[in-house]
């Protein structure tokens, strides 16, 4: 793809598309598989950057993992918790659940490893996840000894007991605990300190291991009962992605169009659905079906909005709100600013490169819609930037996107997908 793209804007966009899979789900999906007892068939994969550094990391340590993309097929060998390979050393490129699932998951089994990845990973926090594991006898480092990547693990398998994890930085550094616990020597207890962010992808984690045959006491989803026990392979099949469905019905928001999301419905797995009831607080027409989720465009207003539950649509929401009639504030997303880049700072950034008036808080910030720019946009190597802005550009024009390519991470056909709503 070339350096930069300028988006042209359309009329109102109408039609269908299916997303491909969730990565979070997928991701999710192949740690439970690789430890299971027995084969696993996950339908619906994903095929990115993300999912493929969490596959070739899989084979690395032994296991007999394919990944047919034609059909969007992974068939996984489980190994039952006994890695074929007791070292090894592990690039995670720039995908945080990969290393933090890998970190939980490898501290539960035996063996010599090393996980790193490209300068930004180096920078990501990992250091509540490795407090938490040591808890319950996992033996797991940072590198550099300042709470952040690479990690050293030193496996000998967990003990089990109670862990206690702060809720207010990652919900991945929970997700990971919750699936490695099953193989520690005895239950474990984990119990969340503070309030927890993201808890749609908790749940979402919980959902993804009562699949292969192991249900979590969970109560408030503040403290967790993992029993003693193996996942059993399975048939998985794995939803669209509710976060890249929200780019297609953000930009029927912008446009005044009518966009259908085909594979998803009020009560996914994946929390991010709720998008679409903040754009009908902003004024759109929202329809759920059985397998189908369209939105409307109408007139849009500002909203105050608190997205800690499905902080991944945030960015999109800003772009929405540049079009809306009045100012919107999104609150409850400072955990963002340890993601792929600052999705606060430097989307603030980039908002007023358009012209928009935004007042940046430590969790996230008011927008006033202003007569907009044209602009060339930084990504900062963020997937989830490169979408967003370019449903403003369908909208208005002479806005250029740079680096396109990194929706590979996880939509790498992102641009053709949206460029043939109204083909």
């Amino acid at each position: 793809m070339s350096e930069q793209i300028e988006i042209q804007p359309t009329g109102p966009l109408n039609g269908s598309i299916r997303p491909p899979g969730s990565k979070s789900i997928t991701n999710r999906a192949l740690i439970c598989a690789a430890l299971a007892d027995g084969n696993s068939h996950l339908s619906g994969a994903l095929d990115s950057e993300d999912t493929g550094v969490m596959v070739a990391a899989l084979q690395r340590l032994g296991l007999d993992v394919t990944h047919d993309l034609a059909k969007s097929v992974i068939q996984v060998v489980g190994c039952g918790g006994v890695l074929p390979k007791s070292r090894a050393d592990l690039n995670v490129e720039n995908s945080g659940t990969t290393i933090r699932f890998l970190t939980a998951m490898l501290a539960a089994c035996r063996g010599s490893f090393r996980l790193d990845g490209i300068a930004r990973m180096r920078e990501r926090p990992i250091g509540d996840l490795l407090a938490a594991l040591e808890q319950i006898g996992g033996r797991a480092v940072s590198e550099a000894s300042n709470g952040c990547p690479p990690v050293i693990i030193s496996a000998n398998g967990l003990r089990g007991g109670t862990s206690k994890i702060r809720g207010n930085i990652s919900s991945q550094f929970l997700s990971g605990l919750l699936m490695a616990a099953p193989y520690a020597e005895q239950p474990v207890v984990v119990e969340v300190e503070g309030e927890l962010v993201s808890k749609p992808y908790v749940t979402m984690t919980l959902g993804v291991m009562s699949a292969f045959g192991i249900d979590v006491e969970s109560g408030q989803l503040n403290r967790f009962l993992i029993p003693n026990a193996h996942y059993q392979g399975c048939n998985f099949a794995i939803e669209p992605d509710a976060s890249a469905a929200s780019y297609f019905w953000a930009a029927a928001a912008v446009t005044g169009g009518s966009v259908t999301v085909k594979g998803l419905h009020r009560n996914s797995l994946q929390g991010d659905v709720a998008f679409c009831e903040c754009l009908a607080r902003m004024g759109c027409e929202v329809i759920y079906g059985d397998d189908h989720i369209t939105v409307k465009g109408n007139s849009l207003h500002g909203i105050a909005v608190d997205m800690n539950a499905i902080s991944d649509t945030a960015q999109t929401l800003a772009v929405v709100a540049i079009f809306a009639n009045g100012p919107t504030t999104i609150t409850g997303v400072a955990h963002i600013r340890h993601k792929e880049t600052d999705r606060v700072g430097d989307l603030a950034r980039e908002l007023r490169k358009l012209g928009a008036s935004v007042e940046e808080f430590q969790d996230g910030m008011k927008i006033t819609p202003q007569p907009l720019n044209r602009a060339t946009l930084e990504t900062y190597n963020d997937h989830r930037m490169a979408m967003s802005f370019a449903i403003a550009g369908l909208r208005s024009p002479g806005i250029v996107i740079k680096d396109p390519g990194c929706t590979r991470k996880t939509y790498p056909k992102f641009f053709e997908d949206l460029s043939s709503l109204n083909d």
